[in-house]
């Protein structure tokens, strides 16, 4: 029976000796003759491949355009300038979110505005939003958190009323659907998906922007590879040398060839991988649903949730440990865990350039407090997932008032 025994954070027995990483990627070899077929290619930075994969991405996601970068922050940074944000303009978001979806705010020199989330799924609450709303605000970036949507009908029915753009971060929403619609495909000026080494699928680091707007993917295209005319596999290529101008002061952020192989295959796997964790995830779900001391985070029917987290809201006030102790308890157990997320707005940098008081987004600072994420990758096998549940309900019930 568990909940039994001494925890091994004060010397007992840890229910797992061999250790249970938070994730493990799933590379076969498939993944390895591409890598090897690109190193043989003698052209490894972005060539065709990444061409192949942006095509494949638009068609997965029903999205007129892809354009490959080198991480889903690069994205949001390049849909922001692309829409021309900039110092004096106001960016609404969420403060339970990675600090990247944040930072990209500052960077363009706007202000990041934060909206608290709904308790149920932690995405951002339109509620919320609306009352944040001033004559600067240029735009919201709704995260889908977990890879569950965030009510983007009633985000969109607030950027049309105020004239707003939305730039979905979707670094976690690969698989998912809204109502029937692909994310990446919804009426968005831009969206932003992650590939990076923990994502559903991987390109080790890496990212795509989507969007249906041919001015925006131009202007973000040229801006990813030095803001300059032509890519160096055109200007390098069979068709010969030919000048390029500098149209704007642009990034280092395309992707390229050894990245895209890895993606072409993983988004081959990308549907066997999503059945897999939403088998994991159903497995949590039963073992945990009875449990009052957790809040599981809810889903809605009508979505395609991508499954990309399993995070725990552990109600603390119920128990005699706080979330840190209990996350170094389970760790010791023989798991690894992570925290998605502490609220941004509580971080010390926005904390102390903008004083956002404690209380202002009471959901968020709820959850910033109690939220902890278990092993969800495809890779599991059902005994690494039954010995996390073991693991978390020994912790629990050793920690109960």
């Amino acid at each position: 029976m568990t909940g039994l025994g001494k925890l091994a954070i004060d010397g007992g027995e840890p229910v797992r000796k061999e250790f249970l990483p938070f994730h493990r990627p799933w590379f076969g070899p498939e993944e390895e003759k591409e890598i090897i077929d690109v190193l043989r290619s003698g052209w490894i930075t972005k060539s065709k491949r990444t061409v192949e994969f942006e095509k494949r991405f638009a068609e997965y996601t029903g999205s007129k355009y892809a354009v490959g970068l080198n991480s889903c922050t690069a994205g949001l940074h390049l849909a922001l300038l692309a829409l021309g944000i900039g110092p004096g303009d106001e960016v609404i978001t969420t403060p339970i979110t990675f600090p990247a979806t944040v930072n990209v705010i500052e960077h363009v020199g706007a202000r990041p505005v934060f909206a608290d989330v709904l308790p149920g799924d932690l995405n951002i609450n339109p509620e919320e939003i609306e009352k944040k709303i001033t004559p600067r605000t240029k735009a919201i970036i709704p995260v889908h958190f977990l890879g569950m949507p965030c009510d983007m009908d009633r985000i969109f029915a607030l950027a049309k009323k105020y004239n707003l753009a939305v730039i979905e971060d979707a670094a976690h929403a690969v698989e998912t659907m809204y109502q029937g619609r692909k994310v990446g495909n919804l009426e968005s000026a831009a969206t932003c998906f992650s590939f990076y080494a923990t994502k559903n699928i991987t390109t080790g680091e890496g990212g795509m922007l989507t969007t249906n707007d041919e001015k925006i993917e131009e202007k973000a295209r040229v801006l990813s590879l030095h803001g300059i005319s032509r890519d160096a596999w055109k200007r390098y290529g069979l068709e010969g040398y030919r000048h390029w101008e500098t149209l704007y002061a642009g990034y280092k952020y395309n992707m390229f060839d050894l990245q895209a192989a890895l993606g072409l295959i993983q988004l081959n796997k990308v549907d066997m991988f999503w059945n897999r964790r939403k088998e994991i995830v159903e497995r949590y779900n039963n073992a945990f649903s009875d449990e009052p001391a957790l809040h599981l985070l809810s889903t809605s029917p009508e979505n395609k949730q991508a499954y990309h987290l399993y995070v725990l809201v552990i109600k603390t006030e119920m128990l005699n440990a706080d979330r840190d102790k209990i996350m170094e308890a389970v760790q010791a157990e023989g798991m690894g865990i992570g925290i998605h997320f502490r609220s941004v707005a509580q971080q010390q940098y926005y904390r102390e350039k903008y004083g956002y008081l404690t209380g202002s987004m009471p959901n968020a600072e709820y959850a910033t407090d109690r939220v902890l994420s278990i092993p969800l990758f495809p890779a599991m096998t059902n005994d690494e997932a039954d010995s996390a549940i073991e693991i978390v309900q020994k912790v629990i019930n050793h920690y109960k008032k």
